[in-house]
């Protein structure tokens, strides 16, 4: 189960009662996320999206050196940290210096072929039952990997506690998603301390996880703002909020580690990336989808959408996220024929290597793979994406990294070098001492 269904373990409802309502809320969400695309042509809006075209190819070869003790390029230029930790506002977060064990983030040199960049994803960031917040973690050290955890807000409020959350456009403590028990609260906290310890990014998801209408699509500037600073109440005041006076504070202050987000069904992007200005984000996760190109950086903000990549044995593309997988195979419905379980699970990870090898072999463009915490046709999804990780990010020229980390190597480079980076097809591998000059 995710973040976009009910919390995992809530014990508020019984199992046939989040059945019938993670349905519902599915059937909704496909309503307005599906649509198709036509190639060469610019992507549409939703999770759920095919188009016809052809699958990419060749194997690669060959670490992750994801090294140094950067910072990063954050939100602007800050002091060096005298050493000291420095508990914030209510004991819920704290600065324990610049994150450690960081990409350095150098300009290529003249002819050097850039590294193949992938960035692993996660909307939600739950601790639940099932326990795959920290088993991803383990994959990820395990891969030499670092990813992006897109928190949602109000994992860290308790149901008692939902009155403190205002969604625009809907009641006072309306969620699409249900509210965390007390207790995955605490192990949620204990997941993020971890996953930021190990270099990992937290951005956000915002909160409420409102698709469809009165959602992120239909919200003004001034009302994602509204989103934006609750996310960040709820990270700060997690301690007033839940009362675990003898639970250690978040080893990182929000203002200075969230520098993006992916907003709920990809819906909002334009007034979002307005709303996000005065919070110096440096990136923003919430296209509905495009190629597999080098990103761009519109109005200064860095666009890193979902990708589409050849999906295994169809001349079509899909979406790199599993929801986008889940509704090709099995509709509507989470949990699907098992007999087909085995074969499904082969055609997302093979869909991830077609999108892979396109790019590895041809123009190292970056690639974003999203995925929720969630047991969908028998957890195949999570198998699938575990896989394309254990196999790819220990390569010697692979970097799997965060959304942040990618952020300042690419702020790194020249900007002209950037924009011949962009004309390429993402099959197409250039005579790199030609473009990188």
């Amino acid at each position: 189960m995710a973040d976009t269904d009910t919390a995992p373990g809530t014990r508020a409802e019984s199992r046939s009662s989040r059945k019938v309502r993670r349905k519902a809320r599915s059937r909704k969400r496909l309503a307005i996320a599906v649509a198709v695309l036509a190639l060469g042509g610019a992507a549409a809006t939703g999770y759920a999206v095919t188009t016809g075209g052809s699958s990419g190819a060749g194997q690669g070869d060959a670490k992750l050196a994801a090294a140094g003790d950067t910072n990063g390029a954050g939100k602007g230029t800050e002091a060096p940290w005298d050493g000291k930790v420095k508990v914030l506002g209510d004991g819920s977060t704290s600065y324990t210096g610049p994150k450690q064990g960081q990409l350095k983030a150098e300009r290529l040199k003249p002819g050097e072929k850039p590294p193949q960049f992938v960035v692993f994803s996660w909307d939600g960031a739950l601790e639940g039952d099932d326990h795959l917040f920290s088993h991803f973690r383990q994959v990820a050290r395990e891969s030499k990997a670092h990813m992006t955890f897109f928190l949602t807000g109000i994992y860290l409020l308790p149901d008692s506690k939902k009155s403190l959350y205002r969604p625009p456009q809907h009641n006072q403590g309306a969620a699409a998603i249900s509210y965390p028990t007390v207790p995955h609260v605490k192990s949620t906290l204990g997941q993020l301390r971890g996953a930021w310890t190990d270099g990992n990014e937290i951005g956000s998801h915002f909160n409420g996880h409102f698709c469809g209408p009165k959602g992120g699509g239909e919200w003004s500037p001034e009302e994602w703002k509204s989103e934006i600073d609750q996310t960040y109440s709820f990270i700060k005041n997690w301690k007033t909020n839940t009362g675990f006076t003898d639970v250690a504070p978040l080893p990182f202050d929000p203002d200075r580690e969230v520098v993006g987000g992916r907003a709920p069904c990809l819906e909002g992007q334009k007034n979002l990336m307005t709303a996000i200005k005065p919070y110096g984000w440096r990136y923003d996760a919430s296209s509905s989808g495009d190629f597999q190109l080098w990103p761009s950086k519109p109005d200064g903000i860095w666009n890193f959408p979902l990708q589409l990549v050849p999906l295994q044995g169809k001349e079509a593309q899909v979406l790199s996220m599993d929801f986008n997988f889940l509704y090709n195979q099995s509709g509507d419905s989470t949990q699907g024929d098992p007999a087909k379980f085995a074969g499904w699970q082969a055609q997302v990870r093979g869909s991830y290597m077609n999108g892979f090898n396109r790019v590895y072999n041809g123009s190292r463009a970056p690639m974003f793979i999203g995925n929720h915490f969630e047991d969908w046709n028998g957890g195949i999804y999570m198998k699938a994406v575990e896989d394309v990780m254990r196999d790819v990010c220990p390569r010697q020229d692979v970097r799997c990294v965060s959304f942040r980390e990618l952020a300042d190597w690419l702020d790194a480079q020249d900007p002209k070098v950037l924009a011949r980076l962009r004309l390429l097809d993402p099959a197409q591998a250039p005579e790199w001492t030609e473009l990188i000059k």
